[in-house]
């Protein structure tokens, strides 16, 4: 299906093929009519899928500009948020119409100010509510709410919030719901907000016979990060995202690895926004190979090219461990999951393994170099890698 057949704004067309854009993806033909006749609808669709531009674009079509705030989005993080904010003011401004993000870790009074000019505000369900309860934020007439990664939210706890802020919209509304899976928590959203809805499922992007799925198992714990850094220096072609289980973790590692001549940057829910950004960026620009997230930090983000995943640790359930994995192998390309299975790390590869369509390959140890891992970062280590000239502190190096 082409973007033309779309009964929507001809402008909006227009911009779609300045960008590229020709054919609809699966889940924008799937939903899109569904939208554009002002049905409710959730869909189950990934990262990547175009899932942004299949609500992005009937919403900014059914929009008065001028007319104060008419949409609401609601998104699990900033990251994501930030995104989906891009999507809307890059194609909103051909038709006179402004998007604004709200969420936390940023000062308030900006947003309060942007928001009295905006047709549609994105935003995490903390920050939302903040305004709310503020009262510096109007949903009288909003027409469209979005819930962007609706299972995310939940998992991450924002239930509460989510549900508060939908009862300050008026139930006269078009509810929009995208979700990576629909499971028990999410049909009960769906059953107590969403009317008649239109269910769209589809199928993964990625390509199971040009992923391949393998597993260290690693005796000694101490031998993780030298293994990882043999993989990263001798099989790893393309971007790689390293998956760690907290956010400490995540920059241990991050700084170890730009330690040994890798250039990672991490992100996860700890930094700042600026921290945030300027990993991101890094990606864009290419001065960064690998990406060391939380899977909190990491979803949402639509990373193109990806073609290594590591589980540096592993993850505690299969939809996790599918989340992570979905981020390769996509379009056609090859690529690589790759788990690196300690002891402690047992009982959550066995609950991913449960799974029986996962087909995840045990492969022998190769023989690689120790190198150091500093668990903690103090001025005479920083200075020795900065100048080479300096022996580090040897109480606080272990060898993996």
């Amino acid at each position: 299906m082409k973007f033309e057949e779309l009964n929507i704004n001809k402008k909006l067309i227009d911009k779609i093929h300045e960008q590229g854009f020709e054919e609809l993806t699966l889940i924008q033909e799937k939903c899109l009519p569904g939208i554009i006749d002002g049905k409710d609808v959730v869909g189950q669709a990934e990262t990547g899928s175009g899932k942004t531009l299949a609500f992005c674009l009937p919403i900014l079509d059914g929009i008065i500009p001028g007319e104060g705030l008419q949409t609401v989005v609601l998104t699990p993080t900033r990251e994501l948020c930030l995104q989906v904010t891009d999507v809307f003011k890059d194609f909103g401004k051909i038709l006179g119409i402004k998007t604004t993000s709200v969420y936390g870790g940023v000062g308030i009074e900006l947003q309060i100010k942007k928001i009295r000019t905006s047709e549609i505000v994105v935003g995490t369900p903390g920050r939302m509510l903040d305004h709310l309860r503020r009262k510096t934020i109007d949903f009288r007439n909003v027409g469209f709410l979005v819930l962007d990664e609706t299972d995310k939210m939940l998992d991450m706890g924002f239930i509460d919030d989510v549900e508060k802020i939908i009862r300050h919209v008026p139930k006269k509304r078009q509810t929009l719901m995208f979700s990576a899976t629909i499971v028990g928590s999410i049909h009960r959203l769906m059953n107590r907000h969403l009317y008649n809805p239109l269910v769209i499922k589809t199928k993964s992007q990625v390509d199971a016979s040009k992923l391949h799925q393998t597993y260290y198992d690693i005796y000694n714990q101490n031998e993780k990060f030298s293994l990882l850094v043999h993989l990263l220096k001798n099989d790893t072609s393309g971007l790689a995202i390293v998956f760690c289980a907290t956010r400490r973790e995540s920059d241990i590692v991050a700084r170890n690895l730009r330690k040994h001549g890798i250039h990672a940057s991490a992100i996860h829910g700890g930094m700042t926004q600026n921290q945030r950004t300027r990993s991101l960026d890094g990606l864009k620009n290419e001065q960064t190979d690998v990406l060391v997230a939380t899977d909190v930090a990491a979803r949402g983000l639509d990373i193109k090219n990806v073609s290594h995943i590591y589980n540096y640790d592993v993850p505690k359930t299969s939809i996790e461990y599918i989340h992570r994995i979905g981020r390769t192998a996509r379009a056609g390309e090859n690529g690589a999951a790759i788990t690196l299975l300690t002891a402690a790390d047992h009982d959550n590869f066995r609950r991913v393994q449960s799974n029986n369509e996962l087909n995840i390959e045990r492969v022998e140890m190769p023989d690689f170099e120790k190198v150091a891992f500093y668990r903690k970062a103090n001025r005479r280590q920083k200075s020795y890698h900065k100048s080479h000239h300096r022996r580090p502190n040897h109480k606080n190096r272990k060898y993996n």
